[in-house]
């Protein structure tokens, strides 16, 4: 209850600092109009297109009622069949949330990273912190289809390739979730990839297998044994709750905000760059031209849209 009484004290006071900002805006367009001074005029319009970007940004935030839309966020991509193709859309997919957190002023961290045979990534696990960041990315969760002339074919042919996307929420200390620890079976194997000097010289890596339910879940990117397992069993947490969750509201899918099956049939994206450009969300029917401005992370209209559209 604290915890949300502090978040709606915050959506007051930006909303009050939103209309103090314009009331001064209207005073200095007042005098740019009795001095016809065009410096103050251009001050206010500069100052009105910043008000305006806030004004979206808070009424964006003000859509996240889920239980757990501010907290930060763990998302995973695997990538489907279709072996170096696959994994090239999954590197995409990366780049894309990565320039989206990076846009909005989030932490990104990447916690496992499974390279690609050839190409690309197998799978990538990522931490995003920031406000409402769950809130935000909870709208991704699916498959992503990719329509495109491969790179990879010598003979120029039209491929599809699929990725799946899954969001959590990263469990505060508030949540408990009962694990006993002769469920698990803990292994450690040697990181591999970007991640610093210590990466390769220790078997600081941690795999974590859920017995009873089958869940595994791995950490190989922070810079300790002790740290990798904390994370990892952080992400089994948010796993098994989610699992529980599931099962409680069985067909109501709470946590990932979409009722669909997340099934290779079932794609909640298209982005086609062959033959013509477009994006296309199947839920919302939202759709966007600007295909490099969405993979440069331009999210936003799309992320806006489920939230409008959501039951």
């Amino acid at each position: 209850m604290q915890k949300k009484l502090g978040q709606l004290q915050d959506i007051i006071a930006v909303w009050e600092k939103n209309f103090e900002d314009l009331e001064e805006a209207d005073m200095l367009l007042d005098m740019a109009r009795e001095e016809q001074d065009n410096e103050t005029y251009q001050e206010v319009v500069d100052s009105l297109g910043e008000l305006q970007e806030r004004v979206d940004l808070v009424e964006l935030e003000c859509m996240f009622s889920g239980e757990h839309d501010s907290s930060n966020a763990i998302l995973t991509i695997h990538a489907g069949a279709g072996g170096t193709e696959a994994q090239d859309w999954v590197e995409i997919l990366m780049r894309m949330y990565l320039r989206w957190a990076e846009d909005k002023g989030f932490k990104a961290h990447i916690l496992d990273h499974l390279a690609g045979d050839e190409a690309g990534t197998k799978s990538v696990t990522i931490l995003v912190k920031g406000k409402h960041a769950y809130g935000y990315l909870r709208s991704e969760v699916g498959i992503h289809r990719l329509v495109r002339i491969s790179p990879f074919d010598a003979s120029g042919r039209r491929h599809t390739s699929f990725a799946s996307v899954m969001v959590l929420p990263e469990l505060d200390d508030t949540i408990e979730v009962d694990i006993n620890e002769k469920d698990l079976r803990i292994d450690t194997y040697r990181a591999s990839g970007a991640g610093g000097q210590h990466v390769n010289k220790t078997d600081s890596a941690i795999r974590i297998t859920h017995l009873p339910s089958g869940i595994v879940v791995q950490c190989q990117n922070e810079r300790s044994q002790h740290r990798n397992k904390d994370m990892a069993m952080k992400m089994l947490m948010a796993r098994l709750y989610e699992k529980e969750k599931k099962e409680q509201a069985e067909a109501q899918e709470n946590l990932h905000g979409d009722k669909k099956e997340i099934s290779w049939g079932s794609q909640i994206r298209s982005y086609v760059l062959q033959p013509y450009r477009m994006i296309k969300d199947h839920r919302t029917n939202q759709e966007e031209g600007n295909v490099d401005a969405v993979l440069d992370g331009r999210l936003d209209p799309f992320i806006k849209a489920f939230l409008l559209w959501q039951p």
